[in-house]
């Protein structure tokens, strides 16, 4: 058993933390099914090891085959005790992909669809009757372009911007006994107008009356809340509200932002009737809002302009997976280094521990569902329900900044002549509102916008100058929305996504360093051009005051991909001091003393 508070055990569920998990990470019986031949696990022949949770397309894995294959299978022996009566056995996995089946022995636990969310089944019955061998079937045709993948190629080499496939068990699989009643699920959504904290605390298993909820909220030694809640049909639904300190000098003691990622530490402590405690679980939550206001970007009330990279989140060695915990961190930490307050994680879902890292350290992130890339009804309801999932699990991220169902129209390729396709980027744009109606929602990414908050730009122009004139002041609004075309497309289509909304570069930069079989949007021969050329840009956008953000082109090379601003195994590819002087764009680079426009400040 692990011990819940030590930060380096990588507990999986971070905004909901107890004792009492034990990690089934490590090697597994392992088997290949090419042509997903095998329906029964007792048919299965297991020759091989794998080390779980790396794909078997990686080499942290001890696979490394990166072939087509429609199937694949694990197998291991379970250790645990029979519970005490009344107390739950849950197998909880963080993320496999596509579909998994589950059995213990050959009876059949269950089944989840979805490669990027996490999932659970109870086995204590199964386990009192003595079954102890867990088998796992993981369903991924490599050729499906109809279940959301992200930048998962369909081809056998990977090609332009898509990388090795990801197949089977990539996060984390443990064990988690539980209480004869126990917390499932707790959400927090702050409000900053009345300063307070709405939670909803689901409780499931042998649910007796009466049920107390005991709530403690405090930011270091500092008690905000203290106050127990009588549980109505497994659900306390309460707004808590907090002291307001008033003046902002106090106020901003509590707030989180990336310069300063204050948590609320919240301790929750289910009690029976008799007030013995049943279940006792951690989690956090900040104050903090997130909004758009006008043509800018509003944190905690006040402007907020974005300084993001795009960061892939892949690692050479482990693929998807992070090699550890502190690998996770050490990005977080590599980021904020770099000088930027934000990340677009790119066509993934990453880790829940991310996450947690950033909201401990204080990085923005925004949330971008991996596409599907044809627009069918069966692609319409896989990216749907994974798309909730996604919410549900990460919307008390205090990090999250910003959904992003689609990216490119990606998936919705005839956006400005299908009015289904239209129509379903609305949808997951309204549901995703409905869901969690505190956050901006990009709808589209890139261009085409169809219905968004923030109207997200891709252009990979190289030349500072064309940008400077393309976006240098407010009046060109209206002729970029008309005649401008970044990326050869439409910034919106129709009415819903007006010039008076935010503009944030969302992408652009792809500077590589010249490498052998290197790739990029532009080239630099020498790490020294490349730190001239990002400087020379980033002091050109950071004065464009039509922009409310950017996000550079990329954190850290990947694959094929070579536009990082790190190598792959996160080497900076010229000082780090460096690039965060550049991204802030506080002066000009020292190595051009005149802007594009051959005046010594920036373009007006």
């Amino acid at each position: 058993m692990n011990d819940d508070d030590a930060d380096t055990l990588a507990y999986p569920r971070p905004l909901l933390r107890r004792k009492g998990w034990t990690s089934l990470n490590g090697p597994w019986s392992f088997a290949m099914d090419a042509e997903a031949a095998w329906t029964d696990p007792a048919d299965v022949v297991f020759d091989r090891v794998i080390e779980v949770p790396f794909s078997p397309e990686t080499r942290r894995s001890g696979v490394n085959d990166n072939g087509l294959y429609s199937a694949v299978w694990y197998r291991r022996e379970l250790d645990i005790p029979i519970p005490p009566d009344g107390e739950r056995v849950m197998l909880r996995f963080g993320a496999v992909d596509f579909h998994a089946t589950v059995w213990l022995d050959n009876v059949k636990v269950g089944e989840h669809e979805g490669g990027y969310t996490p999932f659970a089944f109870d086995i204590t019955e199964l386990v009192r009757d003595g079954h102890r061998v867990l088998t796992v079937r993981a369903y991924d045709n490599p050729l499906d372009l109809e279940q959301p993948r992200g930048k998962q190629d369909w081809e056998v080499t990977p090609h332009l911007i898509w990388y090795p496939r990801t197949t089977g068990i990539w996060q984390t699989v443990w064990l988690e006994q539980l209480p004869v009643a126990f917390i499932d699920q707790v959400t927090f959504t702050p409000n900053m107008d009345r300063w307070e904290i709405s939670m909803h605390v689901m409780v499931d298993g042998r649910v007796r009356s009466p049920l107390y909820l005991d709530v403690r909220m405090q930011v270091g030694d500092v008690l905000l809340a203290h106050d127990s809640y009588l549980v109505l049909g497994q659900v306390v639904h309460r707004r808590i509200a907090l002291s307001d300190p008033g003046i902002d000098d106090s106020r901003n003691d509590f707030l989180w932002s990336p310069a300063s990622p204050v948590l609320i530490d919240v301790l929750l402590e289910l009690k029976d009737g008799e007030g013995n405690t049943l279940d006792f679980v951690r989690s956090y939550t900040a104050l903090r809002e997130i909004a758009t206001q006008g043509d800018r970007v509003i944190l905690n009330g006040r402007a907020y302009r974005l300084r993001m990279v795009l960061d892939q989140g892949y690692w050479p060695e482990s693929g998807m997976t992070a090699p550890d915990d502190l690998a996770l961190k050490r990005d977080v930490e590599l980021a904020k280094a770099m000088g930027f307050n934000g990340v677009r994680k790119h066509q993934k879902i990453e880790d829940p521990r991310y996450l947690y890292w950033c909201d401990r350290l204080g990085l923005l992130v925004w949330e971008e569902m991996p596409s599907a890339y044809r627009f069918t009804a069966r692609s319409v309801r896989r990216l749907q329900k994974e798309w909730e999932e996604v919410i549900t699990r990460d919307s008390s991220h205090a990090c999250v900044a910003a959904w992003v169902p689609f990216n490119e129209s990606w998936g919705v390729p005839n956006l400005p002549n299908s009015a289904a396709e239209r129509h379903y980027v609305q949808a997951l744009y309204h549901l995703t509102k409905t869901l969690d109606p505190t956050r901006p929602v990009i709808g589209n990414d890139g261009w085409e916008a169809v219905a968004t908050d923030i109207i997200g730009i891709h252009d990979y122009d190289n030349d500072p100058t064309r940008i400077a004139r393309r976006y240098h002041t407010s009046d060109a609004r209206l002729r970029l929305f008309q005649h401008e075309r970044p990326g050869g497309r439409l910034l919106r289509i129709g009415d819903s996504a007006g010039p008076d909304h935010p503009i944030v570069l969302s992408e652009f930069g792809g500077i590589a360093l010249l490498e052998e079989d290197s790739w990029g949007y532009s080239v630099a021969v020498s790490p020294q051009e490349l730190a001239d050329r990002y400087a020379q840009l980033l002091w050109v956008i950071s004065g464009l005051q039509m922009l409310a953000g950017f996000c550079y082109t990329q954190f850290a090379d990947t694959y094929q991909e070579r536009n990082g601003l790190l190598h792959a195994d996160r080497r900076p590819k010229f000082p780090l001091t460096d690039i965060a002087e550049a991204t802030i764009g506080e002066r000009p680079p020292r190595s051009w003393t005149t802007t594009p426009t051959g005046s010594s400040s920036r373009p007006a």
